[in-house]
């Protein structure tokens, strides 16, 4: 099936790792354009080569995501340096998981709130001239039912589904399309759930027996969703938050 998406220009914070970088580089192989931000320069230097390698544009910037005003000079040098903007994914996350502190409530807030709000508004006047604009917000299935994280971390998850369903009806008549993505435990190196691995060996053997499947997601499984909900292939899906766990989840989305 050929998801469209050639020669359309994409955004994706924090696209230097994980499920970032993952659906950056299955948009690059479909063969977008792409630009990343991420906090570590060298990473970003490299994801963007790795992008250009795949025969496309790719661009890139090391950023504070918690800044508005290096998000918007992001969001603008990415439109300059790809020739627009047709998709925007807001992927970058606080992973503030851990503590009930005023501490972990504000970076959840600067980061996975907003960062995408940000993002998305300094994205708009791009989008409104693209043939294909879409919006994908990365969230998690800890905004839909209440687990071992922090209050902060699940309570602004559930803001950014409640978020992205409100914004694709705000956006439908310009034809913007807006969707998120709810991951379930995803594994990949380096990540939280490598590093609680590694670090707290109970609560990783925990977690996994948790799921119905006996493994976590990979982060490419998370792309592919990503990557299929952006794309003019999925044109008329707006409002959705798909989940993607594995029926680790017990509660039914309505």
């Amino acid at each position: 099936m050929d998801l469209g998406l050639k020669g359309l220009n994409v955004l994706v914070t924090g696209g230097t790792k994980g499920i970032g970088r993952r659906a950056a580089d299955m948009f690059a192989e479909e063969g977008a354009n792409v630009s990343v931000c991420a906090r570590n320069a060298e990473d970003v230097k490299n994801a963007v080569a790795a992008l250009k390698a795949k025969g496309v544009t790719a661009f890139g910037q090391a950023i504070d995501v918690g800044s508005k005003q290096a998000l918007e000079g992001w969001v603008n040098d990415s439109a300059k340096a790809l020739g627009g903007v047709d998709i925007v994914v807001a992927n970058v996350s606080a992973l503030a998981a851990a503590e009930d502190t005023e501490a972990s409530w504000q970076a959840q807030f600067d980061i996975d709130m907003m960062h995408t709000v940000r993002t998305v508004n300094a994205s708009l006047p791009h989008l409104e001239k693209s043939k294909h604009p879409s919006i994908v917000i990365v969230s998690s299935v800890s905004g839909r039912e209440i687990d071992f994280t922090s209050p902060a971390y699940g309570a602004f998850k559930a803001a950014l589904i409640h978020y992205a369903h409100g914004l694709a009806h705000k956006l439908a008549p310009k034809l913007i399309r807006v969707n998120s993505v709810s991951p379930g435990n995803v594994y990949f190196k380096d990540g939280i759930w490598h590093y609680i691995e590694q670090n707290m060996p109970d609560l990783f053997k925990q977690a996994l027996a948790l799921n119905p499947t006996g493994r976590m997601a990979t982060a490419e499984e998370i792309g592919k969703g990503i990557v299929f909900l952006a794309s003019p292939a999925s044109s008329f899906t707006m409002g959705t938050n798909l989940v993607i766990d594995g029926a680790l989840t017990k509660g039914v989305q309505l």
